[in-house]
């Protein structure tokens, strides 16, 4: 009887069949630091659906778990393996099938990254708006973990703009869900099924995703509070009043005091404002027309000191990005301290805080 490996280096070619020790430890782990890193067996590298189709028909036939793996950012171990498994590697199906300008859509392969797809859609005026904080995570990992982001305030996270896929399950067969059209209401979402699953359910090699239009000017406000419960008060009364801002952001005093060190990162905040702050808010507008950014910021900025703020400091385009990229960086680094992610609703974070 053909043994397992060979069936598969069938399908994808013996050079894109890795296994045992001529597996790459890469292949064994994500960014998470609680899953211990396994190095699995086989990796497979197929280019199109029809080679998953095979590939898991080979893995259901021998009784091999499969585990789908896109650019390994991850950082809650989904595509860390079984040891005795295959990974099947998405990184040869990189292609953005179609940008679809009169529909806002993009239809792509999910080895396809975030930065790619971007690049893409901004030569048609759109975007991808998801934004998990590592634009080299790849469109297929987003899809199986439903991945959010700084963006989710204004945009929602990714299973709010996948319109459709085409997925592999696991005896091989291909099936295709939803397409480019925002209305369906006949029988089960089967789109909405496969999101977030994790690969458990079937493995999507195609994705059809919701563009949005791309707007032209952005603005970054930073508020100091003098403690966080008023923070956590201000978001959702700013929500209530109208505000829809790309992103809210809460940092601690010790984070922003860390975050600012670190890049030799000045903001323009005098000292004696710092010596009281105990927390700031981020907040992050976007707006088509200069003129409607430039009335929402004035708007903000007179709310934020109505609610508490000791003041309000726009900041400049260069500082502004330092700062996100910094905020970004510094979840990475809360995740690597062994830090729990906690959801909960706004109005029930100013109790959260005080248990703190």
């Amino acid at each position: 009887m053909t043994d397992t490996g060979s069936l598969l280096a069938k399908v994808v070619g013996p050079e894109h069949m890795l296994m045992e020790d001529r597996v790459p430890e890469e292949y064994g782990h994500d960014e998470s630091l609680a899953v211990a890193a396994r190095r699995p067996r086989y990796v497979v590298r197929p280019a199109a659906t029809a080679e998953v189709s095979e590939i898991l028909a080979v893995a259901a036939m021998r009784r091999v778990p499969v585990t789908a793996r896109g650019s390994g950012t991850g950082l809650c171990g989904a595509c860390v393996p079984g040891a005795d498994g295959i990974v099947v590697s998405f990184e040869r199906m990189n292609h953005v099938v179609e940008i679809d300008a009169d529909n806002h859509v993009a239809v792509v392969q999910p080895g396809v990254t975030l930065a790619e797809l971007d690049d893409h859609a901004a030569e048609f005026g759109l975007c991808y708006p998801v934004r998990p904080g590592e634009p080299s995570a790849s469109v297929g990992g987003t899809i199986a973990t439903n991945a959010g982001g700084m963006h989710a305030v204004r945009h929602g996270v990714t299973r709010h703009h996948v319109l459709g896929v085409e997925a592999v399950l696991a005896s091989g067969a291909i099936v295709r869900s939803g397409g480019k059209y925002v209305k369906t209401s006949t029988g089960y979402d089967l789109t909405q099924l496969l999101v977030g699953s994790e690969g458990t359910l079937a493995l999507v090699t195609e994705a059809v995703l919701r563009l949005k239009p791309r707007a032209g000017h952005g603005a970054t406000v930073l508020a100091p509070f003098a403690t966080a419960e008023e923070i956590a008060r201000a978001v959702p009364r700013l929500l209530a009043r109208g505000l829809d801002p790309l992103a809210l952001e809460y940092v601690d005093m010790l984070t922003m005091a860390a975050m600012t060190a670190q890049q030799d990162l000045g903001l323009g905040i005098p000292q004696q404002v710092r010596d009281t702050a105990l927390a700031y808010l981020v907040v992050v507008l976007e707006e088509r027309s200069a003129d409607r950014l430039e009335a929402d910021v004035e708007s903000l900025g007179g709310q934020l000191l109505e609610l508490g703020a000791a003041d309000v400091y726009l900041l400049p385009a260069a500082a502004a990005r330092q700062l996100i990229e910094a905020r970004e960086r510094a979840f990475w680094a809360s995740k690597a301290a062994g830090a729990d992610e906690i959801v909960v609703p706004r109005a029930s974070l100013p109790r959260l805080l005080a248990a703190a």
